[in-house]
């Protein structure tokens, strides 16, 4: 993609401003802008006195080795990323402390403390080197959300091997694609998985996936549905079956700090697989701190991320971040609104959670469902609350703060990709004055600033491009066997910084405001639209839940905007809707911003981690092939779109 047009118009303006808390903060972390300070007048001191924290086999002999666009973090230094998340806690009360609390969709239950994680871990990593596993080779990891997934990733960092999480929904040609750029000869799955009342045949699709593929040797079945499965002798094994032979304890290896940890492909895409490629130190001591400063990490905090570990997010904000800091972490198998949608808020009240951190596209359908659901529960246990995955509109923002965090939690609305590895963007909840719909300002040790096509900084309220100025720990170090692509991707399009893909602006405040994808900005007779304001602007009307916003061809304006939208509970689409949702967006941002065509619809297309496919719409009202499709969640919502363009278009099929 190159890079096109100086700036991009923001018409959404947001004027509520929440500041801290005087309780919140009194016992909060962080009081003051102290960090931020330190990390203005050196980052890679920052940094360094951030990894002090943790424990290191071999001290580094350089920060930071950066010749552009590849970096190196802690070079010289050596470490274990298990020893850091497990073996370090054992010594004090934290050894008996509950590591993993997890329920599964049926209700079964478990918690694993810190000694019985520590001890599955070694198992498995044993089991791992008795397949012939070693330092450096590639696991493939296709789990459910139970607990033997963050064993299975612990159990790879233990013995330097690189694990590749796929998540539990993709298709047997998205696994065979991956475990082909990987060259992995082993792969972790379960019979099934629980989803929605139904199980998931992960072991039949893995089958599937690897029919021909002769490089795969191995094949580690968990036994979660009680599925009657085939198992190929000598190359399928059980899980229970290896772990009740395997030794109990396994020697950590010491890992280079710029060894890599962990190769994710990133979804949605066509052709090959873009292997995202994360460090070992740098990501933990990355993912670690930012778990610490922006969840305001507590020992007696119970904390729950509800992303799955598939996603960049479970790894770095279930697994890594939260159990280096020695966290209890909730886990939990299934949907949210299975069998009903107060599930969520059942568990927060029944475990007393007290931070929680979900997706927008989550508390959109939460606001769907209506507020009887959480109404129906003690949510008073919550102290903090985050989202994650896309920009937060305004109207979610304010019913999260009230209806979930009753008004008196922080929330912070983080910024960060696959690619980062970490947050870059974020309130820091004792310090932050937060804005309805902004991520606010960098973390401390991160440079970001918005620029034009030549890499000039915008005006204020202007927007523009999303770069990262300088290295951070966490980020990328290159595309798994394709630097070159990296380079290009990543590197090219903003001279001497990293292109996010994501268009922003910075107000008089100096906060971040999201726009979305650039890919989603849309040019309308001149002017170039962020569809994520106009999606903010629907939804900030009292009957809408959720919106999605696409441009299609125009042959007047260039491109004209197409909005669907769906309802909330108890109501309905009626002859003046239309228009009246139209007004609506004409006078919260403009005339420009209306859409021509709205379409009130039941579904949206969405990937199972909640993300509306936005794509899909954009190629079905343009008239284009719609691609891969394997992530959906319902693929029925894809013959709802379909449906509405028919009667528009006057076919009535």
């Amino acid at each position: 993609m190159v890079v096109s047009s100086a700036t991009i118009d923001s018409l959404l303006k947001e004027k509520e401003q929440y500041p801290p808390s005087a309780a919140f903060r009194k016992k909060a972390l962080t009081k003051d802008d102290a960090l931020g300070r330190d990390a203005a007048k050196d980052p890679e001191a920052f940094w360094a006195r951030m990894a002090k924290d943790f424990t290191w086999i071999a001290p580094w002999s350089k920060v930071l080795e950066w010749t552009p666009p590849f970096a190196k973090w802690f070079v010289g230094g050596r470490l274990n990323v298990s020893v850091n998340c497990l073996d370090r806690h054992l010594a004090g009360p934290r050894r008996n402390k509950a590591a993993i609390v997890w329920e599964g969709e049926p209700g079964d239950r478990r918690v694993l403390t810190y000694h019985d994680l520590w001890r599955e871990v070694n198992r498995f990593a044993n089991v791992l080197k008795g397949l012939g596993v070693k330092r450096g080779d590639r696991v493939t990891i296709y789990l459910p959300m139970i607990p033997e997934l963050p064993v299975a990733l612990l159990a790879c960092a233990r013995i330097g091997a690189i694990h590749s999480v796929i998540f539990g929904g993709f298709s047997a040609r998205a696994i065979r694609d991956r475990m082909e750029d990987a060259e992995s000869h082993l792969i972790i799955t379960a019979d099934g998985g629980n989803r929605r009342g139904a199980v998931l045949p992960l072991k039949k699709i893995v089958d599937e996936a690897i029919a021909d593929l002769d490089l795969v040797q191995h094949v580690v079945v968990f036994r979660r549905a009680g599925l009657d499965v085939p198992m190929r002798e000598g190359r399928d094994h059980w899980w229970h079956e290896l772990m009740a032979e395997a030794l109990p304890v396994c020697e950590p290896e010491a890992m280079e700090a710029t060894d890599p940890l962990f190769i994710l492909y990133t979804s949605g895409t066509t052709g090959k697989p873009k292997g995202i490629q994360h460090s070992t130190g740098g990501y933990l001591v990355g993912v670690a701190t930012t778990t610490k400063y922006v969840f305001d990490l507590k020992d007696e905090d119970l904390y729950w991320c509800t992303a799955d570990i598939g996603w960049v997010t479970g790894h770095s904000y279930i697994v890594y971040g939260p159990l280096a800091n020695g966290a209890t972490v909730f886990m939990y198998e299934g949907a949210p609104d299975w069998p009903e949608p107060d599930r969520f808020w059942r568990m927060v009240e029944e475990y007393q959670i007290t931070i929680l951190y979900t997706a927008p596209t989550a508390i959109r359908a939460f606001m769907r469902w209506g507020d009887e659901f959480p109404k129906r529960h003690d949510l008073s246990s919550l102290r903090l609350l985050g989202t994650v995955g896309e920009p937060i509109n305004p109207e979610a923002w304010r019913w999260y703060q009230k209806t979930i965090g009753g008004g008196r939690c922080p929330i912070v609305d983080t910024w960060w990709q696959t690619e980062t590895g970490m947050i870059l963007i974020t309130p820091l909840p004792g310090v932050t004055t937060t804005k309805p719909g902004s991520a606010t300002r960098p973390f401390p040790g991160i440079e970001a600033e918005v620029v034009d096509e030549n890499g000039l900084p915008v005006p204020s309220n202007k927007g523009g491009y999303l770069v990262i100025r300088k290295p951070w720990p966490a980020m990328l170090q290159t595309l798994y066997h394709d630097p070159e692509r990296y380079q290009k991707v990543y590197w090219s399009q903003v001279a001497g910084k990293y292109f996010t893909g994501d268009g922003a602006r910075v107000d008089e405040d100096g906060y971040f405001w999201l726009m979305g994808r650039i890919d989603d900005v849309i040019n309308v007779a001149g002017h170039r639209i962020g569809t994520m304001e106009v999606e903010s602007a629907l939804v900030s009307h009292e009957k809408v839940a959720e919106a999605a916003v696409v441009g299609k061809p125009h042959p007047i304006k260039g491109q004209s905007l197409v909005a669907y939208v769906v309802l909330k509970r108890g109501h309905t689409r009626s002859d003046g809707l239309t228009k009246d949702l139209q007004k609506h967006v004409r006078e919260v941002i403009g005339p420009i911003a209306v859409p021509d065509d709205l379409y009130i619809t039941e579904k949206l297309p969405k990937t199972r981690s909640g993300k509306i496919m936005r794509r899909v719409i954009r190629s079905l009202v343009s008239g284009q092939e719609i691609g891969d499709t394997t992530t959906l969640e319902d693929p029925g919502a894809v013959d709802e779109v379909r449906k509405w363009l028919a009667e528009v278009q006057g076919t009535g099929s």
